[in-house]
């Protein structure tokens, strides 16, 4: 019979160390050799990690160019509000987490989805009578880029494929491809205030396609769909029986001359999931705060995706417990005004941005109607010295130390992405150097193709 011998050893300041033995027929027998091989490590990284990849890091991160040392770095691409702190958030929002703290009654552990007061709280922000919202429709995450990852979790099946902006928003390529769903790139217009490409997106639909991307206002491009222009969209998605996943992270972030409309809204037989949370509206993006809205009139996500949003969620414990605890005060107490002095400084230095870029030969901006960005197109026949527009992105860093975003970052090449919520000031001195880097670098028609003979 076999016997088990177990050991305490234990040595000046060390732990008791457990020896094990198996005892065998007076044998003794190493647990090593029980098995009758020799260890030796194998540990490699999971299939996971090894489809996950992020365009945007990848691209920059192999951008090894150095900024003139002569003129100081004035960074255009970072979606990040807070950097410069000329857009603080209001003081509302910030008594609201430091009353929350100073009470000591959000540091434990809150439900996966969130706390029901806050949940509660979030749903009457954001009902109407379009689209009305209880407790129950909302999922509380740890940011938009959490609501983006459950939702298409619980939406697509590996071996499925999604429908995704181009140019979009590089996160939902990196999260599908890290799940094994394919993407599907439908166009945008740059002609059309990049409206979708209707016919193009349509076609794109077969047994596979699992959901919708739709993000209105857009990040990279800063438009803002029209009412007429998201009924199209639904229209499509009711024809082919397609759940839309809305990336509505800029929801009412729209400057004065143009109205933002949730898509959710303007449809009753179309099941939305929402996406949404405080990074942009708010300017804190940093205290991981977002939410998943549920849309369903008609049942048909029904229980099945619901329960399915709240077992993903259970994968971690929920967002930051401290800013859950603020949420009703800060969707509620903020001030309007705070919300227009961003809008209006968002607008003037979109104004003075796409002023100052129409005006260079060689670039055509498209005018932005909300969000925090403004891309521009690349007239690539008259810098025929640069491949791309990264290398042109390069350059203008090594010569002029601008930094912008090449929109390869977002499957969409010869255009590059300007930020604007960096200070005025800032805004003209980079509009400025880059006039100064197109004018020494812009070949009319016949030097263009003198320097491709040259070639």
């Amino acid at each position: 019979m076999d016997s088990y011998l177990i050991q305490v050893n234990g040595r000046g300041d060390h732990a008791p160390m457990l020896d094990v033995h198996l005892k065998s027929s007076g044998n003794t027998i190493s647990p090593g050799k029980a098995k009758g091989r020799k260890p030796r490590w194998a540990v490699r990284a999971s299939e996971m990690s090894k489809k996950t990849f992020n365009p945007v890091r990848a691209i920059v991160d192999s951008m090894k160019v150095e900024p003139n040392p002569k003129k100081a770095m004035i960074s255009l691409s970072l979606g990040d509000p807070t950097v410069f702190g000329n857009l603080p958030t209001n003081n509302e929002v910030t008594w609201a987490v430091k009353e929350v703290l100073d009470s000591g009654q959000y540091n434990g552990y809150a439900p996966s989805i969130g706390y029901q007061s806050c949940r509660k709280a979030v749903a009457a922000y954001y009902t109407c009578p379009e689209a009305p919202l209880e407790a129950q429709d909302v999922i509380l995450t740890s940011g938009c880029s959490q609501a983006i990852e459950l939702a298409l979790a619980v939406l697509a099946n590996p071996g499925q494929n999604i429908l995704v902006p181009r140019p979009g928003f590089s996160l939902y390529k990196t999260l599908a491809l890290s799940m094994g769903i394919e993407v599907k790139l439908y166009n945008l217009l740059p002609e059309k205030a990049w409206e979708v490409d209707l016919e193009h997106l349509e076609s794109l639909v077969d047994e596979k396609t699992a959901c919708l991307i739709v993000n209105n206002p857009s990040n990279p491009c800063g438009s803002v769909f029209s009412k007429s222009h998201l009924q199209e969209i639904l229209a499509v998605a009711s024809r082919q029986c397609l759940p839309i996943l809305a990336d509505e992270i800029y929801g009412d972030m729209v400057f004065a001359d143009c109205k933002y409309e949730p898509i959710a809204t303007l449809s009753t037989n179309v099941p939305i999931l929402s996406c949404g949370g405080l990074a942009k509206r708010w300017l804190v993006p940093g205290w991981r705060m977002g939410w998943i809205l549920i849309h369903d009139r008609r049942d048909i996500f029904g229980k099945e995706i619901r329960d399915g949003l709240v077992r993903l969620s259970q994968r971690i414990l929920g967002p930051c417990t401290i800013v859950q605890g603020a949420l009703e005060r800060i969707l509620h107490r903020t001030p309007p005004e705070f919300y227009h002095n961003t809008l209006s400084i968002l607008k003037s230095n979109a104004d003075l941005c796409y002023a100052a870029l129409s005006a260079i030969p060689g670039l055509q901006p498209v005018r932005p109607a909300g969000a925090m960005y403004l891309m521009v197109e690349i007239e690539m026949e008259h810098f025929p010295e640069f491949e791309n527009d990264v290398e042109f992105t390069e350059r203008l860093i090594s010569e002029q130390s601008v930094f912008c975003l090449p929109a390869t970052c977002f499957e969409y090449p010869n255009f590059f992405r300007v930020v604007i919520t960096v200070p005025e000031e800032m805004i003209l001195e980079a509009c400025s150097r880059i006039q100064e880097f197109c004018e020494m670098h812009y070949q009319g028609a016949e030097g263009a193709q003198d320097l491709e003979c040259d070639k």
